[in-house]
C-alpha cells in the first residue's frame, strides 16, 4: 500500500461504525445539512416508474432497492456475536483509495476541435461522510500532443469540509506555524463536495437521506435512482443506475441553474472488486470515466482502497475560516 502521510492514515483494521443502517438517514442528513431545502422533485429526470421492482402494495420498493446495493458493495453488515443477527449497520464513515489514470484541464481550448489538456496522473483521495469531507490529492504529468518535454509534475491538494474548501501545499498544511500553506478555495466548495456524494458509497447515503424524494423506475432494463441533494447541494437532482449486481453503474448530476456547469456530471463506474490490501468485503470501482460540464474531467483506474475506517480528520486551518467568514 502507497506510504500514508500524517493525518491520512493509521487503519482501524475492520471498526465497525456502529449505527444502524435504518438510521442512516439521520446521520447523512445530519451531515449534508437543510434537508428542508431539498424540495426539489425528480420530475425533471423521472422517466415515470416502467417496471421497476415493487413491494406490498405495488409500489416501487425504494428501501429494498437501496438496502440491496448497500449490501452489494459492502457498505452494509450484519452484526452480531454468538450466532445472533442484529440490525444491519454502516461499515463505512471514512476510506481512502490510491489509483493512476487521466486528468484533463478545465480550460477551453482556443478551437473548437482541439483536445483538452491532459495530464498523466497519480491519484490519492481521502473522504468522510461525517462530517462531509474529502481530500484529493494529485501528481499530473503533462501528456498527449500538448505534452511539453522536461515539464515538472505538478502536486496538488484540494480539500472540502463542509462549507469550506481550501488548498494545501502539503497535508494539513496551514495548521502549525511553519508547515505548509492552506489558501482558501471557497467558491470550489460545492464543487468538491459535490465529488464526495457522487460517489457509489455516497450515491446510497445521499439516497437514503433523501427519504421519500428518493425515486425509482426502471430504464432500459436497469433500476433508477433519482433524488435531490440537500444543503448547499440542494439545487442538484441525482439520477443513479445500478447495474444487474445492484452496484452503481452510472451517476448523473443535474443542478436547476444551467449556468452552473461544473456541477452538471456524468460519472461511469466499473469493475468492482475489494481492492483493499487488507480484505474488508467491501467493493469498490475499479474504473472510475467523470464528464464535467460535458467535458473529460478523469479517467482512473482504482489500485488499492482502505475501507477499514482509517483515522482521517480534516481540520479547517483559522485563516480559511476567516476567509469564509469575510
Amino acid at each position: 500500500m502507497p506510504a500514508k502521510a500524517n493525518m491520512t492514515t493509521v487503519s482501524n483494521n475492520k471498526v465497525l461504525v456502529l449505527a444502524v443502517f435504518a438510521g442512516l438517514a439521520l446521520q447523512t442528513a445530519g451531515a449534508q445539512s437543510n434537508a428542508s431545502k431539498a424540495g426539489m422533485g425528480a420530475k425533471s429526470m423521472d422517466a415515470g416508474p416502467s417496471g421497476a421492482a415493487v413491494g406490498p402494495g405495488g409500489a416501487p420498493d425504494v428501501a429494498g432497492t437501496l438496502k440491496s446495493a448497500a449490501e452489494a458493495v459492502g457498505l452494509a453488515r450484519w452484526s452480531g456475536v454468538g450466532g445472533e443477527r442484529l440490525p444491519e449497520v454502516d461499515v463505512v464513515s471514512t476510506m481512502e483509495f490510491w489509483g493512476t489514470g487521466t486528468t484533463y484541464g478545465s480550460e477551453r481550448p482556443s478551437k473548437s476541435s482541439e483536445a483538452l489538456p491532459a495530464f498523466k496522473t497519480e491519484y490519492h483521495v481521502a473522504l468522510g461522510y461525517n462530517p462531509p469531507a474529502m481530500r484529493v490529492e494529485m501528481t499530473r504529468t503533462s501528456s498527449g500532443p500538448s505534452a511539453q518535454g522536461g515539464a515538472a509534475p505538478l502536486h496538488t491538494i484540494q480539500v472540502v469540509r463542509e462549507k469550506y474548501a481550501w488548498d494545501e501545499t502539503e497535508i494539513g498544511a496551514g495548521l502549525i506555524p511553519g508547515k505548509g500553506t492552506a489558501t482558501a478555495a471557497m467558491a470550489a466548495a460545492n464543487n468538491r463536495l459535490l465529488q464526495l456524494w457522487i460517489l457509489p458509497y455516497g450515491v446510497i447515503k445521499a439516497a437514503v437521506a433523501a427519504g421519500d424524494k428518493t425515486k425509482m423506475l426502471t430504464e432500459n432494463g436497469s433500476t433508477v435512482l433519482t433524488f435531490p441533494l440537500s444543503g448547499s447541494l440542494a439545487n442538484v437532482l441525482v439520477k443513479a443506475t445500478l447495474d444487474a449486481n445492484n452496484q452503481v453503474s452510472k451517476v448523473e448530476t443535474r443542478p436547476d441553474n444551467p449556468a452552473l456547469t461544473d456541477l452538471a456530471t456524468e460519472t461511469l463506474y466499473s469493475d468492482y472488486a475489494d481492492h483493499g490490501e487488507i480484505a474488508t468485503d467491501v467493493k469498490s470501482p475499479g474504473h472510475i470515466i467523470r464528464k464535467q460540464g460535458g467535458r473529460p474531467a478523469l479517467d482512473i483506474q482504482v489500485k488499492t482502497l482502505d475501507a477499514n475506517n482509517p483515522y482521517l480528520v480534516f481540520p479547517v486551518p483559522a485563516n480559511v475560516k476567516d476567509a469564509a467568514a469575510h
